[in-house]
């Protein structure tokens, strides 16, 4: 529903709820957030929200981002990780809380005029709340790019697929709508995990049990947020998805000064 392919929320709960080590928990969310993008963004691309060209294009730097977090994981201690994914939680929250949805600015596709210029990854989607096909162009290529190596450098890291920093980049910096913007995010991550789960598994991190368990849930969670999107309004998403990370980033900080 958000597109951040629920690491945020899954990361946490092995590590606060159940005492799991941090890197066992990041290899566990990297397998499922490939459930949550296969689940996801399947449905997205039927119903004509994903940015495909803009997906595919920054992919590449998401890949490579999340090939080179997943390496430099395993030079850091715990609690380093902990506070670099409380640090990227509140600074995600605080912009996407302050900056106003960037899909106020896109029209109604009868309102473009024909010799506007626009962008190659320019995108166009049907907003049933509003019962119209909206059309945007995208802008900052170029930094867009280098938030995608961030967000897959941060998924490799701590294991929470990018979307927390893919999402707020595309709908502020580029201006993505937000629907869009989550749909393409969902896109984007399932290939950045498989790049970085490899280098997990690769160092014997999996837990066989434990992954499967929670790919079941993420199935079932992703089958129904995604049909929870398209009845939600992008303000409202935005309001939910700051609110939330906000709590958790919280717990993050705690754990990694010693107070969880």
């Amino acid at each position: 529903m958000l597109g951040i392919g629920g690491g945020v929320f899954l990361v946490p709960i092995l590590t606060l709820g159940f005492g799991i080590d941090i890197k066992v928990a990041a290899a566990t969310s990297l397998v499922t957030i490939i459930v949550t993008s296969s689940t996801s963004a399947s449905r997205y691309l039927e119903g004509g929200l994903v940015n495909v060209n803009l997906g595919v294009f920054l992919e590449l730097f998401a890949v490579l981002g999340g090939i080179v977090g997943a390496i430099v994981v395993f030079y850091l201690q715990d609690y380093v990780i902990e506070a670099v994914f409380g640090a990227a939680l509140i600074y995600t929250a605080f912009y996407i809380w302050r900056t106003k949805d960037a899909g106020s600015r896109c029209r109604p596709e009868a309102d473009k005029g024909p010799r506007e210029k626009r962008s190659r990854f320019r995108g166009r989607f049907y907003d049933d709340c509003q019962k119209e096909a909206f059309e945007y162009d995208v802008k900052r290529i170029g930094p867009g790019a280098g938030a995608s190596f961030v967000a897959g450098n941060l998924s490799g890291l701590i294991g929470i697929g990018g979307g927390i920093v893919n999402v707020p980049a595309m709908n502020l910096m580029m201006g993505v709508p937000m629907k869009a913007a989550v749909s393409t995010s969902n896109f984007i991550i399932g290939v950045t995990a498989v790049a970085s789960a490899l280098v997990y598994l690769s160092n014997g991190l999996m837990a066989p049990a434990i992954t499967a368990a929670a790919s079941i849930g993420i199935f079932i969670g992703a089958m129904i947020g995604t049909r929870l999107l398209a009845k939600t309004r992008g303000e409202t998403l935005r309001t939910v998805f700051a609110m939330t990370i906000s709590v958790i980033a919280v717990l993050m900080f705690l754990r990694a000064g010693g107070w969880l």
